[in-house]
Formats: C-alpha cells, sequence, structure tokens
C-alpha cells in the first residue's frame, strides 16, 4: 500500500507537471489508492522531494505505464531509470502486453515514446459531463452487481471491450473500495448491461459501460447512462468519463447526453524484446 505522503507527493508533482504543462496526466488515481503493495510504482527522491515518478497499472494480461517529471529537473536522465526499473518489474511479473500512455499535447512525452521505439496505437477522449437536459429513464433499473453477476460480467466485457475471457476474468474479479460500486443495467428483458461508477474529490467517474450486443441500438445504454448523470449530479459531482476516439458510436451517444471532449490521451504498444 502507498503511504499517504507518497500519495501526497504524487499529487503534488501531477499538478506541478500539468500547470507548467497545460496538459492533464492519466494516472488512474482509482488505482494508485487502492494499491495492495508499492511494486508497482517507482519514485526518485531528491532533498525530501520527488522529482520523477512512474506508475503501471494492470488490467488483466496488459499493463499501462504513466509517469512525469518535475519540469525544472528533465533531460538529467531521471524518468529513463525509473523506464528501465518499470519495465524489468513488468517482465517479472510476466505482463502480455505493454502500453505506454501520454497526453497528446505532450511533445516531450511523444519524442520520449519514440525514442524507446514505441508505436502508436490508439487515442481516448477524456470527455466532463456538462448541464444539458437528460432523457427520462423510469423503465430501466440500475442494481449493485453481487457475486452471482460474475459470469454476466465477463460475459459484457468480452463482448463490450473484445478483451479475452481471462483478462475479463481478472479485470470482474477484482474488488472496489467504498467510493465504487458497480451497477447491473436491467431492463424488461433483464439483466443487458453494466457499468461501474466510481467517486473520487467531488468527481464521479464512469468506467466499464457495456450493453451486450443483442440489446444495444434500443436506447437501453443511453436511458441507463443518463440515469448515471442524474443520480451523480444529484449528489454534487462532476461527471466524467474516457472512450476510444476511433469508436464513433460511443462518442456519438455519449455527447448526446451531454459528454464534451476535454482532453485526450495517446496509447503506443511498447515491445521489450525489440
Amino acid at each position: 500500500m502507498l503511504r499517504i505522503q507518497q500519495l501526497k507527493d504524487i499529487e503534488q508533482l501531477q499538478q506541478e507537471c500539468e500547470t507548467h504543462d497545460r496538459l492533464q496526466l492519466k494516472l488512474n488515481w482509482e488505482m494508485l489508492r487502492g494499491r495492495e503493495s508499492d511494486n508497482l510504482d517507482f519514485f526518485h527522491y531528491e532533498n525530501n522531494e520527488l522529482i520523477a515518478f512512474l506508475g503501471l497499472y494492470p488490467f488483466g494480461s496488459t499493463v499501462e505505464v504513466c509517469g512525469m517529471v518535475k519540469p525544472s529537473e528533465r533531460r538529467k536522465g531521471h524518468f529513463q531509470r525509473l523506464f528501465h526499473q518499470g519495465m524489468e518489474a513488468i517482465k517479472q511479473y510476466g505482463y502480455k502486453k505493454i502500453l505506454l500512455n501520454a497526453p497528446a499535447s505532450s511533445e516531450a512525452g511523444k519524442a520520449f515514446l519514440m525514442k524507446q521505439g514505441a508505436e502508436y496505437a490508439f487515442s481516448e477522449h477524456q470527455m466532463e459531463w456538462q448541464a444539458k437536459a437528460v432523457g427520462e429513464s423510469d423503465d430501466i433499473v440500475l442494481r449493485k452487481a453481487t457475486s452471482e453477476d460474475y459470469e454476466m460480467r465477463v460475459r459484457l466485457s468480452v463482448t463490450g471491450f473484445g478483451i479475452d475471457e481471462e483478462d475479463a476474468k481478472a479485470m470482474e474479479g477484482k474488488e472496489y473500495g467504498d467510493n465504487t460500486e458497480v451497477l447491473m443495467i436491467v431492463g424488461d428483458v433483464g439483466t443487458v448491461g453494466k457499468i461501474r461508477v466510481s467517486r473520487d474529490e467531488g468527481q464521479a467517474w464512469i468506467y466499464g459501460f457495456a450493453v451486450l450486443p443483442e440489446y444495444r441500438g434500443k436506447g437501453i445504454g443511453r436511458k441507463a447512462l443518463s440515469r448515471v448523470v442524474q443520480e451523480q449530479r444529484a449528489a454534487g459531482y462532476s461527471i466524467h468519463l474516457e472512450v476510444e476516439t476511433k469508436n464513433d458510436h460511443a462518442l456519438g451517444l455519449y455527447e448526446s447526453v451531454g459528454f464534451k471532449a476535454v482532453h485526450a490521451q495517446d496509447y503506443y504498444n511498447f515491445d521489450m524484446s525489440m
């Protein structure tokens, strides 16, 4: 588990980098705060100040990698050393796929990733809900997931996100803290989808939103999303989500409910054997 001071140091460095570079880093705070150990995080301190940080974020057999360096301490090899440490850990843990992440507007980040031989894979929009009237959703039920929903959740992850069953089982078997809830979407025919909501520091983030293929295009997803927006807005949270930029159907759905793209993140495939 990361120490409270380490989390504060990461947050302070993130704020400094984002202010200086005028961008938004994706550090997966939900995972950082829920770490069971510190063996996925790498730090470089000088005079008790965090200078550079790199985090590994596993999703089944895939691991995402993201980090940052204090603006005044760049080009000194700090991040390169952390990167090598991270790659050694990835090799040790046996992850099959490595995705390196950087803000789309970060030229320095892109240059570093290209230098490592990484290849561009895809981009994601980070979207925020803007005040807008949402449609009625009275005929949709959202209930908390139970252990009996595990197989359905796995099926939804496989059909919704194109991942293999092994990874889906690992993802859906994860336990979340009190600030996160997994909800099942129930229509007239029974359970047809799922959506996860994580709340932290005034923000509600939507993840893992999926509807069975045979029930898409019937308005079920839109109604479920509208219900979540209504509930989180009433509770005083700003509402956010992420979506792959080339997913036109999902983008159209989110925009129709009132979400607007505010940032973008680029992902790169990395092969350590190259």
